[in-house]
Protein backbone atom coordinates (compact mmCIF):
# COMPACT_ATOMS: atom_id res chain seq x y z
CA UNK A 1 0.00 0.00 0.00
CA UNK A 2 1.12 3.65 -0.39
CA UNK A 3 3.13 4.98 2.51
CA UNK A 4 2.45 8.11 4.50
CA UNK A 5 4.00 10.42 7.04
CA UNK A 6 1.75 11.96 9.69
CA UNK A 7 2.54 15.46 11.02
CA UNK A 8 1.01 17.61 13.74
CA UNK A 9 1.07 21.38 14.16
CA UNK A 10 3.40 22.46 16.97
CA UNK A 11 2.60 26.05 18.02
CA UNK A 12 5.36 28.44 18.98
CA UNK A 13 5.75 29.00 22.74
CA UNK A 14 2.94 31.19 24.06
CA UNK A 15 0.64 30.52 21.10
CA UNK A 16 -2.15 28.02 20.41
CA UNK A 17 -3.75 26.45 17.37
CA UNK A 18 -6.74 28.20 15.86
CA UNK A 19 -9.01 28.02 12.83
CA UNK A 20 -7.14 30.83 11.06
CA UNK A 21 -3.94 28.76 10.99
CA UNK A 22 -5.90 25.82 9.58
CA UNK A 23 -7.36 28.05 6.87
CA UNK A 24 -3.94 29.39 5.89
CA UNK A 25 -2.44 25.91 5.80
CA UNK A 26 -5.25 24.85 3.46
CA UNK A 27 -4.50 27.86 1.25
CA UNK A 28 -0.85 26.74 1.08
CA UNK A 29 -1.97 23.36 -0.23
CA UNK A 30 -3.80 25.12 -3.05
CA UNK A 31 -0.85 27.46 -3.63
CA UNK A 32 1.37 24.50 -4.62
CA UNK A 33 -1.34 23.39 -7.09
CA UNK A 34 -3.07 20.94 -4.81
CA UNK A 35 -6.42 19.85 -6.28
CA UNK A 36 -9.20 19.16 -3.80
CA UNK A 37 -10.00 15.47 -3.90
CA UNK A 38 -12.74 14.96 -1.31
CA UNK A 39 -12.62 14.72 2.45
CA UNK A 40 -11.01 12.29 4.89
CA UNK A 41 -11.67 11.25 8.47
CA UNK A 42 -9.96 9.17 11.15
CA UNK A 43 -11.47 8.30 14.53
CA UNK A 44 -9.10 7.60 17.41
CA UNK A 45 -10.27 6.38 20.83
CA UNK A 46 -8.29 6.26 24.04
CA UNK A 47 -9.34 3.24 26.16
CA UNK A 48 -8.91 2.64 29.88
CA UNK A 49 -9.52 -0.70 31.63
CA UNK A 50 -12.42 -1.34 33.99
CA UNK A 51 -10.93 -3.15 36.98
CA UNK A 52 -13.29 -5.47 38.83
CA UNK A 53 -10.47 -7.38 40.46
CA UNK A 54 -7.58 -5.27 41.72
CA UNK A 55 -5.35 -8.33 41.52
CA UNK A 56 -5.59 -8.04 37.73
CA UNK A 57 -4.20 -4.50 37.64
CA UNK A 58 -0.69 -5.65 36.81
CA UNK A 59 -1.83 -8.30 34.33
CA UNK A 60 -3.62 -6.26 31.66
CA UNK A 61 -2.65 -3.12 29.70
CA UNK A 62 -3.47 0.05 31.61
CA UNK A 63 -4.47 1.89 28.44
CA UNK A 64 -4.30 1.70 24.68
CA UNK A 65 -5.46 3.49 21.55
CA UNK A 66 -7.96 2.12 19.05
CA UNK A 67 -8.61 3.61 15.64
CA UNK A 68 -10.39 3.11 12.35
CA UNK A 69 -8.80 4.04 9.03
CA UNK A 70 -10.62 5.08 5.85
CA UNK A 71 -8.42 2.80 3.72
CA UNK A 72 -9.46 -0.24 5.83
CA UNK A 73 -13.12 0.41 6.72
CA UNK A 74 -13.74 -3.13 7.98
CA UNK A 75 -10.76 -3.19 10.34
CA UNK A 76 -9.89 -1.67 13.71
CA UNK A 77 -6.35 -1.09 14.95
CA UNK A 78 -5.09 -1.19 18.54
CA UNK A 79 -1.80 0.37 19.56
CA UNK A 80 -0.29 -0.40 22.97
CA UNK A 81 2.49 2.15 22.90
CA UNK A 82 4.12 1.19 26.22
CA UNK A 83 4.18 -2.48 25.20
CA UNK A 84 5.28 -1.75 21.60
CA UNK A 85 2.36 -3.75 20.18
CA UNK A 86 0.03 -2.93 17.28
CA UNK A 87 -2.83 -5.28 16.38
CA UNK A 88 -5.35 -5.47 13.52
CA UNK A 89 -8.86 -6.74 14.31
CA UNK A 90 -12.26 -6.86 12.67
CA UNK A 91 -14.39 -3.78 13.21
CA UNK A 92 -16.84 -5.89 15.25
CA UNK A 93 -14.27 -6.00 18.08
CA UNK A 94 -15.71 -2.70 19.31
CA UNK A 95 -19.10 -4.35 19.94
CA UNK A 96 -17.41 -7.26 21.70
CA UNK A 97 -15.49 -4.91 23.98
CA UNK A 98 -18.68 -3.04 24.81
CA UNK A 99 -20.48 -6.26 25.76
CA UNK A 100 -17.56 -7.54 27.84
CA UNK A 101 -17.23 -4.16 29.59
CA UNK A 102 -13.53 -4.76 30.11
CA UNK A 103 -12.46 -1.37 28.77
CA UNK A 104 -14.20 1.97 28.51
CA UNK A 105 -13.69 4.80 26.10
CA UNK A 106 -12.06 7.72 27.90
CA UNK A 107 -11.96 10.12 24.97
CA UNK A 108 -12.48 9.94 21.21
CA UNK A 109 -10.71 12.36 18.90
CA UNK A 110 -11.77 12.99 15.33
CA UNK A 111 -9.16 13.87 12.72
CA UNK A 112 -10.90 15.24 9.63
CA UNK A 113 -10.36 17.64 6.77
CA UNK A 114 -9.72 18.04 3.07
CA UNK A 115 -7.66 15.83 0.80
CA UNK A 116 -5.54 17.32 -1.99
CA UNK A 117 -4.00 15.56 -4.97
CA UNK A 118 -0.55 16.69 -6.13
CA UNK A 119 0.78 14.35 -8.82
CA UNK A 120 1.98 11.17 -7.09
CA UNK A 121 1.22 12.65 -3.67
CA UNK A 122 -1.90 12.93 -1.56
CA UNK A 123 -1.89 15.72 1.02
CA UNK A 124 -4.48 15.66 3.79
CA UNK A 125 -4.92 18.63 6.10
CA UNK A 126 -7.43 18.65 8.92
CA UNK A 127 -8.47 19.55 12.42
CA UNK A 128 -8.42 17.50 15.60
CA UNK A 129 -11.60 17.80 17.67
CA UNK A 130 -13.19 15.72 20.46
CA UNK A 131 -16.10 13.59 19.29
CA UNK A 132 -19.40 15.54 19.17
CA UNK A 133 -17.57 18.82 19.85
CA UNK A 134 -16.07 21.59 17.75
CA UNK A 135 -13.30 22.63 20.14
CA UNK A 136 -10.09 22.67 18.10
CA UNK A 137 -7.44 20.54 19.79
CA UNK A 138 -4.88 20.44 17.02
CA UNK A 139 -4.07 20.37 13.32
CA UNK A 140 -2.75 17.32 11.51
CA UNK A 141 -1.37 16.61 8.07
CA UNK A 142 -0.82 13.39 6.16
CA UNK A 143 1.63 13.22 3.26
CA UNK A 144 1.06 10.06 1.22
CA UNK A 145 3.27 8.90 -1.65
CA UNK A 146 1.37 6.57 -3.96
CA UNK A 147 3.95 4.73 -6.14
CA UNK A 148 6.18 3.13 -3.47
CA UNK A 149 5.58 1.06 -0.32
CA UNK A 150 9.19 0.92 0.84
CA UNK A 151 9.86 3.49 3.53
CA UNK A 152 13.60 3.52 2.89
CA UNK A 153 13.35 3.88 -0.91
CA UNK A 154 10.85 6.73 -0.64
CA UNK A 155 12.64 8.65 2.11
CA UNK A 156 14.51 11.06 -0.16
CA UNK A 157 11.50 12.02 -2.26
CA UNK A 158 9.37 12.42 0.88
CA UNK A 159 12.05 14.66 2.38
CA UNK A 160 12.15 16.72 -0.82
CA UNK A 161 8.37 17.13 -0.93
CA UNK A 162 8.03 18.09 2.73
CA UNK A 163 10.92 20.54 2.28
CA UNK A 164 9.00 22.33 -0.49
CA UNK A 165 5.89 22.29 1.69
CA UNK A 166 7.69 23.75 4.71
CA UNK A 167 9.18 26.52 2.53
CA UNK A 168 5.69 27.39 1.28
CA UNK A 169 4.40 27.56 4.86
CA UNK A 170 7.37 29.67 5.99
CA UNK A 171 6.31 32.45 3.61
CA UNK A 172 3.14 32.86 5.69
CA UNK A 173 5.10 33.49 8.92
CA UNK A 174 2.68 31.33 10.89
CA UNK A 175 3.27 30.93 14.65
CA UNK A 176 4.43 27.32 14.58
CA UNK A 177 5.39 24.47 12.29
CA UNK A 178 4.45 20.95 11.27
CA UNK A 179 6.44 18.27 13.08
CA UNK A 180 6.76 14.57 12.26
CA UNK A 181 8.06 12.35 15.04
CA UNK A 182 8.97 9.12 13.29
CA UNK A 183 8.46 6.14 15.59
CA UNK A 184 10.89 3.25 15.71
CA UNK A 185 8.66 0.91 13.74
CA UNK A 186 10.95 -2.08 14.26
CA UNK A 187 10.13 -1.94 17.98
CA UNK A 188 6.54 -2.77 16.99
CA UNK A 189 7.68 -5.64 14.79
CA UNK A 190 6.99 -3.65 11.61
CA UNK A 191 9.21 -4.00 8.53
CA UNK A 192 10.17 -1.55 5.77
CA UNK A 193 7.11 -2.33 3.64
CA UNK A 194 4.34 0.08 4.68
CA UNK A 195 1.10 -1.27 6.22
CA UNK A 196 -1.97 0.18 7.98
CA UNK A 197 -0.25 -0.77 11.26
CA UNK A 198 2.44 1.82 10.46
CA UNK A 199 -0.31 4.45 10.20
CA UNK A 200 -1.84 3.36 13.51
CA UNK A 201 1.52 3.68 15.29
CA UNK A 202 2.07 7.14 13.78
CA UNK A 203 -1.32 8.39 14.97
CA UNK A 204 -0.69 7.02 18.45
CA UNK A 205 2.59 8.97 18.44
CA UNK A 206 0.85 12.11 17.17
CA UNK A 207 -1.75 11.84 19.93
CA UNK A 208 1.00 11.63 22.58
CA UNK A 209 2.76 14.63 21.01
CA UNK A 210 -0.47 16.66 20.93
CA UNK A 211 -1.07 15.96 24.61
CA UNK A 212 2.52 16.91 25.48
CA UNK A 213 2.23 20.10 23.39
CA UNK A 214 -1.02 21.08 25.10
CA UNK A 215 0.51 20.49 28.53
CA UNK A 216 3.50 22.63 27.54
CA UNK A 217 1.22 25.50 26.52
CA UNK A 218 -0.65 25.20 29.83
CA UNK A 219 2.57 25.31 31.85
CA UNK A 220 3.74 28.42 29.95
CA UNK A 221 0.46 30.17 30.76
CA UNK A 222 0.74 29.27 34.42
Amino acid sequence: MPLKWVFYWKPNPGTTVNSQILAEVSQCAEAINGIKDGRWKVNLTYYKPIFRDQAAVSEIPRDFIGMSLPERPNKFYFTLKNHRIVVEADLSIQNIMEKLQSYRSRVTLVFEGVQYKLGDFQLRVGKVVPSHQETLRGIVMEVEYLPISSMEKSRQIMDDFTGIWQETLAKRSLPGQFVCTEPNFSEFGLADNYTPQHTAVQYATVMADLIASAQSVTSVRN
